[in-house]
């Protein structure tokens, strides 16, 4: 889900987790045409050009303001090209894209709440990219596995949904976890969209102002908290499975391209970093590891895509990200039967010191990953 609002102090612990997104091969000096500088406060989105050549493009944010914000690139239609999210005061984060002629927005918002603080931007028609079969090849997979994870999630929500209307706690809770690990593994193409994250994986404190509360935490604070199941849960169990069809028919129409696969490793493990590590994400079910289980496996099989065209382009950074891919699963099957299953133990039983070695780990994790969009299109 996308992260909320976060203090001060919270988002300094998390810019330590989430490391600049990667940068292009070329540095500002040798491709300024394709570099946009992005200054954001707490009342103005500032760009330092309005129109570029299409291809590669950089952003460059720095957040000059008193909040925490987030920037996005965005379609005329609010889908999401490219985001960077929780960007301290006084930070900068680097975020970069491939897009093609057309047109597009900046949108900077402060709090990370809102429509935000929005600039038009406009792609011209540039130099059409070189054809990488490598990646091309990486995309139509990619393309293949977010569309069976939404294909094999449907069921397992159908199945949470019914236990929800048949009055079943006990079964309900069970199937909580397992509907959702296909959502968390490729959370980033559906988070492009838009409009159905919110309805289906927004937390008591991420709703905007009027916004009703929808979609698994909403139950899942039903079934810890409140621990009954009364007319209106079934109602919204109805509208989960509805609003995961959707999600489910529009994947295959999802833009996806090798620096949003790389983007979207990274952002996996930002929601590691600012909703698994710290217990916030399923606050009621203590559920924490599953979710936290499917981003990495999202993440890893993302790279493991892209891993033939970044380990022609920088060895050393593939060696490092099997290595830390590797430590980091190492990890986390402490706290699970066996490796084969999803049956990790409640996270309020995970103590401080176990969960500072997780958030270390993915500290490390993301460090060489903010650099694999970089390789990826050299």
């Amino acid at each position: 889900m996308r992260a909320v609002r976060l203090s001060v102090a919270t988002a300094a612990a998390a810019a330590a987790l989430s490391v600049v997104t990667g940068c292009t091969q070329k540095s500002a000096a040798q491709d300024s045409d394709h570099l946009i500088q992005v200054t954001a406060t707490d009342s103005k989105c500032e760009v330092s050009k309005k129109e570029f050549p299409a291809g590669h493009v950089e952003l460059t944010v720095e957040n000059k303001g008193a909040k925490v914000t987030e920037v996005y690139l965005l379609f005329p239609d609010d889908r999401i090209v490219a985001e960077r999210e929780n960007i301290g005061p006084g930070t900068k984060q680097t975020v970069t894209a491939e897009v093609k002629a057309g047109d597009y927005r900046v949108a900077c918002k402060p709090g990370m709440k809102g429509k935000g603080i929005r600039q038009d931007l406009t792609a011209t028609g540039g130099a059409a990219a070189k054809r990488n079969p490598k990646l091309d090849a990486a995309v139509a997979a990619y393309r293949a596995y977010a569309q069976d994870q939404a294909d094999e999630t449907l069921p397992r929500v159908e199945t949470f949904a019914k236990a929800i209307k048949d009055g079943d706690v006990e079964a309900a809770k069970k199937a909580y976890a397992p509907s959702r690990i296909g959502w968390e593994r490729t959370e980033p193409v559906a988070e492009s969209f838009g409009d159905i994250d919110p309805k289906v994986d927004t937390r008591a404190d991420g709703l905007e102002q009027g916004q009703k509360w929808t979609g698994w935490h909403r139950l899942e604070k039903a079934l810890w908290q409140d621990k009954k199941i009364g007319a209106e849960e079934k109602t919204l169990a109805d509208q989960l499975v509805t609003d995961l069809k959707d999600w489910q028919t529009r994947v295959g129409k999802a833009e996806i391209t090798p620096t949003s696969m790389a983007n979207g490793a990274k952002e996996l493990l930002d929601e590691v970093a600012t909703g698994k590590v710290t217990g916030e994400e399923d606050r009621y079910s203590h559920t924490d590891l599953v979710d936290f289980k499917a981003n990495v496996e999202g993440a890893q099989k993302a790279y493991d895509l892209l891993k033939p065209a970044a380990q022609q382009n920088d060895a050393a950074l593939t060696q490092e990200l099997e290595k830390q891919f590797g430590a980091l699963d190492t990890l986390l099957d402490k706290y699970r039967s066996d490796k084969a299953s999803y049956d990790f133990v409640s996270y309020e039983k995970v103590g401080k010191d176990d969960r500072k070695e997780l958030s270390d780990a993915v500290n490390a994790l993301a460090e060489p990953l903010s650099k694999l969009a970089a390789a990826v299109v050299k």
